[in-house]
């Protein structure tokens, strides 16, 4: 049976390392704000949204929900951006994609600052994270995937690891940043031939592949890694992209769904709001 990497333990430890930087700002006047952008009223935004407030609350950062019509134009959105970007009392930005249909999502992603964009949809974050410096910040739910692995004591260094999923939010950022660990990395999506040969002989394994239980006990080895960064609901019931059960009898650790992935990744936004107030405030 497998170690569960829950991440509850991963949040509190970023929360916690979080505070110090907090109360620094807070004395010397900074209010670390985020600005939380979402049009019209997805069930799912609005879930995020208030999680998302509620953890930022928690810790002491600031939030301004920015609740915008479904039918507004692209102009009255991008200067609604704009006047964000031109805010300094606002830190950082969060933007929930996707967009209805008739917004441009790129031209959004272009117009809002990187220097504000803590979840890291802009080009510039992107760069960032392609590059290793810091410009803008890495797309939270990323991030949260290796904050998982450095709390468990996961050494990266010289490991094998796959990543299913190719997208700008978690897979192509994801193996980015286990590539700055050290780690050999391969990229697996829905093109790649003969996936479960390629991913059994992975140490860790992060599987963002978007659809539930996808990931079955011939993609798996004994000894891996794997951190399930899916969400989805089958008969009513959260779960993964990794059959877990099938998992758990196999692999040596792996993140649960729920309690796993999600619950560091609002903590990794609260930590880039601070983050983003001490770069624009103490240069």
């Amino acid at each position: 049976m497998a170690i569960e990497l829950k991440g509850a333990p991963v949040a509190a430890a970023i929360n916690e390392r979080s505070q110090a930087e907090l109360h620094r700002l807070l004395e010397s006047g900074i209010s670390p704000t985020l600005a939380i952008v979402r049009v019209g009223e997805r069930e799912d935004d609005i879930a995020y949204e208030n999680g998302a407030s509620k953890r930022c609350e928690k810790v002491g950062v600031a939030v301004r929900n920015v609740v915008l019509p479904e039918n507004i134009t692209q102009n009255d959105l991008t200067h609604k951006i704009e006047e964000l970007n031109a805010d300094k009392s606002v830190h950082g930005v969060l933007i929930f994609m996707p967009l209805p249909k008739h917004l441009d999502g790129e031209a959004v992603r272009r117009t809002l600052s990187p220097e504000k964009d803590v979840d890291g949809i802009t080009d510039g974050s992107l760069a960032g994270v392609f590059t290793g410096s810091k410009i803008g910040f890495s797309p939270c739910t990323a991030q949260a995937c290796i904050e998982i692995l450095d709390h468990y004591g996961i050494d990266c260094k010289g490991k094998r690891a796959v990543v299913i999923g190719r997208s700008l939010v978690v897979g192509k950022p994801a193996a980015m940043l286990l590539i700055a660990k050290h780690a050999t990395v391969t990229v697996c999506h829905t093109r790649t031939v003969d996936m479960p040969s390629i991913t059994r002989d992975a140490e860790i394994l992060i599987v963002a592949a978007g659809k539930a239980k996808v990931i079955g006990d011939e993609y798996f080895s004994e000894n891996q890694v794997v951190v399930d960064v899916g969400i989805n609901f089958a008969d009513g019931v959260m779960c993964g992209d990794v059959d877990f059960s099938a998992a758990n009898r196999i692999v040596s650790a792996i993140t649960p769904v729920p309690g796993g992935v999600g619950t560091v990744t609002t903590s990794v936004l609260v930590n880039h709001v601070i983050e983003a107030a001490k770069r624009q405030n103490c240069r």
